[in-house]
């Protein structure tokens, strides 16, 4: 018996050495919410399983996950947008996209409206329609919340996709400087109304608003008939000396196993709807001609 054990305690411990092992490397990223909330933080766990590659997860925001793997502060990182062409912090950055994303609008649950049409979402962001009663709502003062920075994903892909005007002005009641605090600020103001990443709003007890008559499914933003539909991108530094790490996480994120776990998240992996490219030009097209000198009034 004593024999017996005398090999049995090595062998757990050897077993539990195994279990326990260090990372072969560790990847920093850093990016936008709606980024982690999609498919970065499930994806990194499989990832991590499959070559014990670590990926140590921080927010911070679009900006911030193009900005800081320009500098070498981060490894890699998450957007929803693509980098700004005259600001030199974001110069060199590489873009990897991986998924989809939606921009949907939100609003408090007990709200009776349902949907809205693309020319009443423009009137209540230009701050011509401050009334609910003025789409089918109550008596009550619409109150938009709305991203503090033009640059932010949300921000800058709204302006792309409803506006065609990077530029564009909008009304706001009260502005956050991102979009979990928007969301939560929706959840808790009755009459209030946000645009945010369905990634993160399918998380919160709100209500999501049709979109000419089209719902913000899985299978109307794959089709490309629910309209507000952008890419997420991992971002990366092509000097990086883990460059290699890098690059093997993005091909697992286009992997069968990861593919699968974007669906599973109700996000759509960025191949199955390469389609989308093309419809999004003819939009952004569309959104140009009737987005065009738009003036705004404030909305306090």
């Amino acid at each position: 018996m004593l024999y017996k054990l005398i090999i049995i305690v090595p062998l757990l411990s050897l077993l539990s050495l195994t279990s326990y092992a260090e990372p072969v490397a560790t990847l920093n990223w850093v990016g936008c919410g709606i980024s982690k909330k999609a498919y970065v933080t499930d994806l990194s766990k499989a990832f991590e399983e499959k070559t014990n590659i670590h990926i140590n997860i921080q927010g911070g925001g679009a900006t911030k996950g193009i900005r800081q793997v320009v500098s070498g502060e981060a490894d890699l990182g998450g957007s929803c947008r693509y980098h700004l062409p005259e600001d030199p912090r974001e110069a060199g950055a590489g873009f990897e996209p991986v998924a989809w994303d939606a921009l949907v609008i939100i609003t408090h649950k007990d709200n009776p409206v349902d949907g809205l049409s693309l020319a009443q979402v423009r009137d209540i962001y230009t701050g011509k329609i401050t009334n609910w009663q003025e789409v089918g709502g109550p008596d009550a003062k619409i109150e938009l919340f709305t991203r503090t920075s033009q640059y932010s994903g949300v921000g800058r892909t709204l302006r792309k996709l409803i506006f065609a005007n990077f530029e564009q002005k909008i009304a706001s009641s009260k502005a956050f400087k991102s979009s979990g605090p928007l969301e939560k600020a929706i959840v808790e103001t009755p009459n209030s109304i946000g645009i945010t990443g369905i990634s993160s709003a399918r998380l919160r007890d709100v209500k999501l608003l049709n979109l000419e008559n089209i719902s913000p499914s899985y299978e109307n933003i794959k089709s490309g008939k629910y309209q507000l539909y952008r890419p997420l991108y991992i971002t990366y530094n092509p000097t990086s000396s883990k460059l290699a790490e890098i690059k093997q996480f993005t091909r697992f994120c286009h992997s069968r196993e990861g593919r699968e776990i974007m669906r599973n998240n109700g996000t759509l992996p960025y191949r199955e709807g390469i389609h989308l490219v093309n419809l999004q030009l003819k939009q952004e097209m569309s959104a140009f001609r009737k987005g065009a000198n738009i003036s705004v009034k404030t909305n306090k």
